[in-house]
């Protein structure tokens, strides 16, 4: 019995070292295992160099053309330079799939050096070659040139020419507590090609205001001065919006109604006003309400309906394209324009410019905040409303508002 257990355990001590054996052979041959962070081939041979290089030169960038090398192995191009303005290198990387390559973010018209690598499946690189590009002028400053800020009710207009459709920040700052100036929350990120902004809700004191233009790689314009005055803006109540029904309005969607335009909910069906897509679809749409009081009127605040299409979606089927306000003092003024006073024409515009049917974050924050259609300052003074859809982006006329808020003078 006792030759037995010496036995057994002269077994246990050969098997265990048998398997810390195997042990440090497996963790041997993991070490030289590919960990996923190095290529999977292992060509060291040095690719050839790009060749037949050609420049574009583009509004703070510029495209550079060429030829590839013959390598079976070619994995992509870089381009290698330094940002002037800031100091920081950037790679770009284009496919082998791709002749071409953009570099961008530059501030000035300066001639700089670009090199460009080709890049085998190894991550071997060529011997760099170098072209010169030399930018045209970056589109912040044409945006900074065109900014026009103008006194409006309650606030004022900030406007500009962004003709590349560019990203860019137009930064508005006022001065803190400390007299140092500070950046607003309400400065404008866009890309769209004509910048419109309305900043509402001030006093009719003197602000002082100071703007500068920003670009994504952190290149900044001078500084634009100014102050404005407001004009005088009072929110007209809501709970003196009553519905009308002249004859030639359009007939209504039976799930909504007039009064839904005033309930303070912006987004949800059915709580909105809709007229019917059959009613005359191809003849502008007519809506009449009655505001309470009598006022001259600044603005017209217009909430329209999101569809539901791809979540919910703007610019879309009834949301209004191109309208008309028209106004009148008189509670007698029949159902012909003849006896009302046009207030304003007005076109909305989606922000980026995506076909019908798509719209990107910029667009849906846009109309989700309410578009401020301005009236003619020059307009009397009126207290019955009538809207006048001329086509919706759907391509007809019906009409589908979310809500609206009137502002005026009501003195």
């Amino acid at each position: 019995m006792v030759k037995f257990n010496e036995l057994k355990s002269q077994i246990m001590k050969a098997l265990k070292s048998l398997f810390i054996f195997i042990l440090v052979l497996a963790m041997m041959f993991a070490c030289d295992e590919d960990d996923g962070s190095s290529p999977l081939e292992h060509n060291m041979e040095t690719p050839g160099t790009i060749t037949n290089l050609s420049v574009e030169n583009l509004p703070g960038k510029a495209i550079i053309s060429y030829t590839l090398p013959s390598n079976q192995d070619l994995l992509y191009v870089k381009a290698m330079y330094t940002l002037p303005s800031t100091g920081k290198e950037v790679e770009v990387k284009s496919s082998s799939y791709n002749n071409n390559l953009t570099v961008e973010g530059f501030f000035t018209t300066n001639e700089q050096e670009i090199k460009l690598y080709a890049v085998n499946r190894s991550e071997v690189t060529s011997d760099p070659v170098p072209v010169t590009i030399k930018p045209l002028e970056s589109p912040i400053w044409e945006v900074f040139r065109s900014v026009e800020v103008s006194t409006a009710f309650g606030g004022f207009n900030i406007t500009a020419e962004n003709s590349t459709e560019s990203d860019v920040v137009v930064l508005l700052m006022s001065e803190n507590e400390n007299d140092e100036w500070e950046v607003e929350d309400n400065s404008i990120y866009t890309s769209t090609a004509k910048i419109a902004s309305q900043i509402r809700g001030l006093d009719t004191i003197s602000y002082d205001y100071a703007l500068t233009v920003r670009d994504r790689w952190l290149n900044y314009t001078d500084t634009l001065y100014t102050s404005v005055v407001p004009l005088y803006e009072a929110l007209i109540p809501k709970s003196g919006y009553v519905g009308m029904f002249l004859t030639g309005d359009a007939e209504y969607h039976p799930s909504t109604s007039m009064s839904k335009m005033w309930d303070d909910n912006i987004i949800d069906w059915p709580n909105l006003y809709m007229t019917q897509s059959a009613f005359t679809p191809t003849e502008p749409h007519i809506i009449t309400f009655d505001i309470g009081l009598l006022a001259k009127i600044s603005r017209v605040k217009i909430w329209d309906y999101p569809e539901y299409y791809n979540g919910r979606t703007y610019y879309y089927l009834g949301c209004m394209k191109r309208f008309e306000i028209w106004g009148t003092d008189d509670p007698q003024a029949g159902s012909s324009l003849d006896d009302w006073s046009l207030l304003g024409t007005f076109e909305a515009t989606k922000p980026s410019g995506l076909p019908y049917g798509e719209q990107n974050d910029e667009d849906y924050n846009a109309a989700n905040a309410g578009f401020d259609w301005e009236v003619d300052i020059n307009a009397p003074k009126v207290r019955y409303l009538r809207i006048r859809s001329l086509e919706n982006w759907g391509g007809s006329t019906n009409l589908a508002i979310s809500e609206l808020q009137v502002y005026g003078d009501p003195r």
